[in-house]
């Protein structure tokens, strides 16, 4: 398979630490603009994009990223198929409280050296879960036809452990973290960076 993963540029929710998860459909700041900007100017200098698939989450955020990309790449944003299985992990109770606030209450809930939740959200969703549905996606997907998506930290992960490996976690295998803008190219089993994002690492950033 030959797939381009990308992950969404910097949210205004993400500057503030507070939890987006799946549905937290917030807007672009400014420096997420200029990460899209950066994330559509490197894949459309590649020429990668010519002939692709072009997927995207959902969220509003991805759509966003999405439609700046799509200008520099000369393809129209309508071009875009849109997968909820492409969605971020669901941080049930969670998604809107501020990281700070749930730590103060329950203690640590992130693997600070893997950038990973160390706690389950509660009502929410688990490693294994995305792994399913993200499987599921791929599953259904022309191997004969290259793809590029736009996704979240943490489901780009999780792909891209499907597609290369990477440390098991909760029985599921999870690819190195990525800063926002972070565009990968995985081809043959083989993962490369075609572009390296300005944005933060980890959860805090999902």
């Amino acid at each position: 398979m030959d797939i381009v993963i990308a992950r969404h540029a910097e949210t205004v929710f993400n500057a503030a630490a507070r939890m987006q998860g799946h549905l937290g459909h917030t807007p672009l700041t400014r420096a997420g603009i200029a990460q899209a900007e950066a994330m559509g100017a490197a894949i459309g200098a590649s020429g990668v994009a010519e002939g692709r698939d072009l997927w995207v989450s959902p969220s509003g955020r991805t759509q966003q990223t999405a439609a700046i990309v799509s200008e520099h790449i000369g393809r129209s944003f309508f071009d875009w198929q849109h997968d909820k299985r492409l969605l971020e992990i669901d941080v049930g109770a969670w998604e809107g409280r501020n990281y700070a606030e749930i730590i103060a209450e329950i203690g640590p809930i992130v693997d600070q050296g893997r950038r990973l939740f160390s706690v389950q959200p509660p009502q929410g969703e688990w490693f294994p879960a995305i792994a399913a549905r993200l499987s599921e996606w791929l599953a259904e997907l022309d191997p004969s036809r290259p793809v590029l998506a736009i996704s979240h930290g943490i489901t780009a992960r999780v792909l891209r452990g499907l597609l290369v490996g990477g440390e098991d976690w909760h029985g599921v295998a999870i690819a190195p973290d990525g800063p926002q803008g972070t565009v990968f190219h995985v081809k043959d089993g083989a993962e490369t960076v075609l572009h390296l994002g300005s944005g933060v690492h980890g959860v805090k950033a999902a």
